[in-house]
């Protein structure tokens, strides 16, 4: 990401904390994701810092010795920040910078603050601000946190309308006012799915953990121009391009925003409106980069995701992306358990493969029955060659019979317009 210039970096030092139990090489995984985090959003990670807790201290989330490793190594360095890999409480956070004598957040506030850089539509930025007003709101106590503070830093930034100078009544309404204009926008998609529905064309997402390659994906399979960066959330908003499977069946492919540890839970409400691509999709792509020393834990936080939308049961096809990283000994075993593919976006191997499962996983959806289209109504057969893949014809004396594997609703619909 670039920065302003002539701006400094900010300087920060990162704090994980290992719960009993915790995967210790998963903890690390955490840590070195919250310091990608922490580059993405502008700033330079000076030290990282680890400790083993039974559970969170109630007043500074550390121990009193750790707190104070952590204060001094504020002074060696001279930091500006300290950024902590858990959700810190708002007591948790003053006491820490009263004790720090620097600025204290936590990765949801980093992530936030990545969200507001990289929101560029109107529904992105208004889905950002709610999160963040709604992070915020808890926070205005004790010694009245001045919201004129936000505006120089990591966690700071907001998407600029309200310049977040305002009170909590201010903030509550603003909050009202934001979820008013994104039921507009709920409406608005919905719309757009009955229209969808009407057709019917299949709905096919992406999902999957952020940076896993769902924008490349979608670049390779339609050839559309869409951001694909090597970076953490590099795109927002939802991207939607046909796509024409080996059957000749046209089928929409959606890129949706990239999952993550620990997503925030305020930005999944946010982006309700956004993620329902995934809730009324008829199949899901789960996209997983490979090359990731920590797979497990990634699909995993995608599947809570998922289970939180309410999505988890949706058909899924697993798509192990950027195999060209991956040495052939150590390429994930597709062989048992959910139906899964090898691809690498970037070179296209494996592009035929996807588009064939994609087709297997729809046949589901489609039903072969057998109509009698008489002559002077021969313009269905037209229809059933466009919305579906005609198997046998045989042409008779007063019509045509016609084998044809098709949508159950097409199908429906043509019985009906043959009978009128």
């Amino acid at each position: 990401m670039k920065n302003i210039p002539g701006a400094m970096l900010e300087k920060a030092i990162l704090v994980g904390v290992e719960s009993p139990g915790d995967d210790p090489e998963h903890a690390s995984y955490s840590l070195e994701e919250l310091a990608r985090l922490v580059d993405t959003a502008g700033a330079e990670v000076l030290s990282q810092l680890t400790q083993k807790r039974s559970r969170p201290d109630a007043a500074t989330f550390l121990g009193s010795g750790k707190t104070e490793e952590v204060a001094e190594l504020c002074r060696s360095l001279t930091a500006d920040l300290v950024v902590f890999d858990r959700e810190l409480s708002p007591r948790q956070a003053r006491n820490l910078e009263a004790i720090t004598g620097v600025r204290v957040i936590d990765r949801t506030q980093v992530i936030l603050d990545i969200f507001a850089r990289r929101a560029r539509t109107s529904e992105g930025k208004l889905q950002v601000e709610l999160a963040q007003l709604n992070y915020l709101l808890p926070r205005l106590t004790g010694k009245g946190v001045a919201l004129s503070r936000l505006g120089g830093g990591i966690g700071t930034r907001g998407p600029g309308e309200t310049k977040l100078e305002v009170d909590r009544r201010r903030i509550r309404q603003r909050i009202n006012d934001l979820k008013a204009e994104l039921e507009i926008v709920h409406k608005h998609r919905d719309l757009l799915r009955r229209s969808r529905k009407e057709a019917p064309i299949p709905l096919v997402s992406l999902v999957g953990y952020t940076n896993a390659g769902k924008s490349t994906i979608l670049r390779m399979l339609t050839g559309a121009d869409v951001l694909v960066e090597d970076k953490l959330f590099a795109t927002l908003d939802p991207t939607t391009r046909r796509v024409v499977l080996p059957n000749n069946e046209a089928v929409l492919l959606t890129d949706t925003v990239g999952f993550i540890q620990r997503l925030p839970h305020h930005l999944v409400a946010a982006f309700r409106a956004t993620l329902e691509e995934v809730v009324e999709a008829d199949l899901l792509l789960h996209v997983v980069d490979a090359s990731h020393p920590d797979i497990k834990g990634q699909i995993e936080a995608v599947d809570q995701v998922l289970e939180a939308l309410g999505a988890a049961a949706k058909p899924t096809l697993m798509v192990y992306n950027k195999i060209d990283l991956v040495e052939p000994a150590a390429l994930p075993r597709t062989g048992n358990g959910p139906p899964a593919v090898l691809i690498s976006a970037i070179t296209g191997r494996g592009a035929s493969d996807l588009l064939a499962a994609v087709d297997r996983l729809l046949a589901a959806r489609r039903m072969r029955t057998t109509f009698f289209i008489p002559y002077k109504r021969s313009g269905m057969l037209a229809i059933l060659h466009e919305k579906g893949r005609v198997l046998h014809q045989e042409h008779g004396q007063e019509g045509i019979t016609v084998e044809a594997e098709i949508e159950a609703v097409w199908a429906k619909r043509v019985e009906s317009k043959l009978c009128e």
